[in-house]
């Protein structure tokens, strides 16, 4: 079991990392942000509300408790990875679509070592 958690933990607060750090540009509308949001061609006052939902989606998966937030919060953040692995496959930078593989793993860990924590603690 213990293994487990420190697996669990591992994973989550590495999807917290880049989801979270991720989330702060957006947020903030930075330059680069702005830049990146052009080249795929979507409108920047998308940026604030992906930054904000992103955050909250990570705030969501570290709290404990509240486990129907968090499955909406992993499938959530599962979107948001998925929306932005195509968009970077869509316009030809491949490089970028492939590092996202990373974050569909981490994603995946933390989210099956949640539920198989949360079984042991039912059974």
């Amino acid at each position: 079991m213990r293994k487990l958690i420190v697996t669990y933990w591992i994973c989550t607060g590495l999807v917290a990392l880049l989801m979270g750090v991720g989330s702060l540009p957006n947020i903030l509308s930075s330059a680069d942000s702005i830049a990146l949001f052009g080249q795929l061609g979507y409108p920047t006052y998308l940026l604030p509300f992906l930054g904000v939902a992103k955050l909250l989606g990570v705030v969501a998966i570290i709290l404990p408790g509240f486990p129907r937030i968090k499955e909406w919060a992993y499938a959530g953040l599962t979107f948001d990875l998925a929306g932005a692995t195509f968009s970077f496959l869509a316009i030809g930078t491949a490089a970028e679509g492939i590092f996202m593989i990373f974050g569909f793993l981490v994603i995946a860990g933390s989210y099956v070592t949640y539920h198989k924590i949360r079984k042991a603690k039912l059974a």
